[in-house]
């Protein structure tokens, strides 16, 4: 039985919970069309406007209650991030970074069912003060090294004052290992001018039994977080002093990460990493704030 149909049972008996009429209404199929694509209709840093082609009740006749639209970046298989929702098949999304690229679909839903997932539209928010270039040196992404070139360019109307711009490389630390020395080799600037700090987010520890309960049925571990955990941080920059006119650059700032046993690291992980080609290109999961403001890039990004 469809969904639309058990919804018009529900309103004349009006005698279900709302529990028993979600739980009749599960079905394998989807009970709304699949929206279209977002369209982009206005582009501007700091926000993003898009439309689709709405969805519809599957057959006839269809439900009453009314439609709401997520909008979503897919992650993976079957796993999405939301950026916003609305029962208009139109939405101005403001909290997205300048200049980052992203693969957004739609997705409808109602009380009594849902659709299935649009076509991915792929864009590049418009960009704003600043961005980040990147050029990845090392070919091996599982060697004892990371290796990059970084710029700062001034993508704004105004001069950048570096001193209030802050750049991070998001990585993730395999078996809680959280072990890095932070090197700048070479940067056009000065690495004097240069500042590298170092961020992780340690997973909290298990809460302890309350006072006078049982023990705990398995060991307590002696390290934490248990080897193998991943812990997420990242590897900030930021700049002593220096003006960019708009469309100057930082020059080149190359970078080198590893261990302080200098044991292997695997990258393929780190939100930030890209694989090498040879070739500079913005890289909008290395993230740029300007006076604490996100101007390029998120970690999560499509």
């Amino acid at each position: 039985m469809r969904a639309r149909r058990v919804t018009a049972t529900a309103a004349v008996a009006a005698l279900l919970s709302l529990l028993a009429v979600t739980a009749a209404r599960a079905d394998d199929s989807p009970a709304l069309t699949t929206p279209g694509a977002p369209v982009v209709v206005a582009n501007e840093p700091h926000q993003l406007t898009l439309t689709w082609a709405p969805s519809a009740w599957v057959g006839e006749p269809g439900g009453t209650e009314p439609i709401t639209y997520q909008v979503l970046v897919p992650l993976g298989p079957n796993t999405y991030r939301g950026l916003g929702s609305t029962q208009t098949p139109s939405i101005t999304l403001t909290d997205l970074p300048p200049g980052t690229e992203y693969r957004i679909a739609i997705q409808a839903y109602t009380i009594g069912g849902y659709s299935d997932t649009s076509a991915a539209t792929a864009l590049r928010t418009a960009y704003g003060r600043a961005k980040v270039s990147y050029l990845n040196l090392d070919w091996s992404p599982t060697d004892n090294q990371v290796q990059f070139v970084a710029q700062v360019v001034n993508t704004g109307t105004q001069p950048l004052d570096l001193s209030t711009v802050r750049v991070d490389y998001h990585l993730r630390f395999e078996g809680g290992n959280t072990s890095l020395v932070t090197q700048c080799d070479w940067a056009a600037m000065g690495c004097g001018r240069i500042e590298r700090e170092l961020y992780y987010y340690l997973p909290p520890a298990p809460p302890p039994p309350p006072p006078g309960s049982a023990p705990a049925p398995s060991p307590t571990p002696t390290r934490y977080p248990v080897p193998g955990t991943p812990v997420p941080g990242h590897v900030r920059l930021t700049f002593t002093d220096g003006v960019l006119a708009p469309g100057e650059s930082s020059g080149p700032i190359q970078l080198r990460f590893h261990r302080q046993n200098w044991t292997a690291i695997d990258e393929r992980d780190d939100p930030s990493w890209r694989a090498a080609t040879g070739a500079w290109g913005d890289n909008s999961r290395i993230t740029l704030d300007v006076d604490g403001v996100r101007e390029f890039g998120d970690q999560y990004a499509g």
